[in-house]
């Protein structure tokens, strides 16, 4: 990123293909919307590429090289931004969570053991999707993109102890919800 942000933005490329992935796991676990997943990625990078002279590496601490930390951080901070400036600008709503659950049944000898697998992910993405935005957001972030609570800290402009206690909280919430959504089955 250093070498984007002093000219090299040949090296965007690189960067993009490193951090898409997670990027887009990112944006689908909040808006399950394979489209806008890949046009928030898209948008994030532009402005990754449009600011990149306002990124600023510093060396940890304890002397180790901790860029690499801090350009995740940054870029997810700037993701969590396009994402909130999309929904604010269109005022799109969520869609429906098990719209099109049949193309994810794929083709196996074990239809039974897919099927359960299958209606368990499908329970615990309705358990999300009933979470608050906050709450999914910060699950997303320590479970899936297996964020320190330090970085997810820092994305959320929040000391490493709220993140825990919020981390904590969502976690006992979605528990609750995937309960409740069990018993209804």
């Amino acid at each position: 990123m250093i070498s984007v942000r002093d000219g090299g933005l040949d090296r965007l490329g690189l960067l993009f293909e490193r951090y898409k992935k997670p990027l887009y796991g990112f944006f689908y676990g909040m808006n399950r919307d394979q489209e806008l997943s890949e046009d928030l990625v898209q948008n994030t990078f532009y402005r990754v590429m449009k600011y990149r002279h306002l990124f600023r590496a510093r060396l940890p601490e304890d002397g180790s090289d901790g860029r690499e930390g801090e350009f995740k951080t940054w870029l997810f901070h700037i993701a969590r931004n396009v994402r909130y400036d999309h929904f604010r600008k269109e005022k799109i709503k969520r869609k429906d969570p098990v719209e099109n659950w049949e193309h994810k049944m794929g083709h196996s000898e074990n239809k039974s053991e897919e099927m359960q697998h299958d209606e368990e992910h499908m329970m615990l993405n309705l358990a999300m999707d009933r979470l608050s935005p906050e709450k999914r957001e910060v699950l997303l972030l320590s479970k899936y993109q297996e964020k320190k609570y330090k970085e997810i800290g820092e994305i959320l402009g929040c000391s490493e102890g709220a993140v825990k206690v919020k981390v904590f909280r969502a976690l006992q919430e979605l528990k609750g919800v995937y309960e409740k959504l069990e018993k209804q089955m």
